[in-house]
C-alpha cells in the first residue's frame, strides 16, 4: 500500500496521481503499485511540485514495516528532500 499526500501544489500533479491512485480526500491518494511504479510517480511528484510540499509512505520489509519519503517541508527556513528506509 502507498499513500502519498500533497499541499499548496498545481492542479496538474493532482491529475496526474489520479491516474495511478485515487483520491481519498483532497491532496491524498492510496493504492497498491509496484515498486517501479511506485518510484518513478514520486520522481514525477518532486519534479511537478514546485513550491507545495508532498510526503510518500510505503510499505516495506523493516521493523516498523513502512518507509516514507519527504519532499519540500521546511525545517527553519530551508525545504528538505530526504527517503527513510
Amino acid at each position: 500500500m502507498t499513500v502519498i499526500a500533497v499541499a499548496a501544489c498545481p492542479v496538474g500533479l493532482r491529475g496526474h496521481l489520479t491516474r495511478w491512485l485515487p483520491e481519498i480526500a483532497p491532496g491524498v491518494f492510496v493504492g497498491k503499485i509496484s515498486a517501479r511504479v511506485r518510484t518513478l510517480l514520486w520522481q514525477r511528484v518532486t519534479d511537478m511540485v514546485k513550491t507545495g510540499r508532498a510526503i510518500m509512505v510505503y510499505g516495506a520489509d523493516n521493523e516498523q514495516g513502512l518507509a516514507f519519503k519527504v519532499h519540500a517541508h521546511t525545517t527553519g527556513s530551508r525545504p528538505t528532500s530526504k527517503a527513510s528506509t
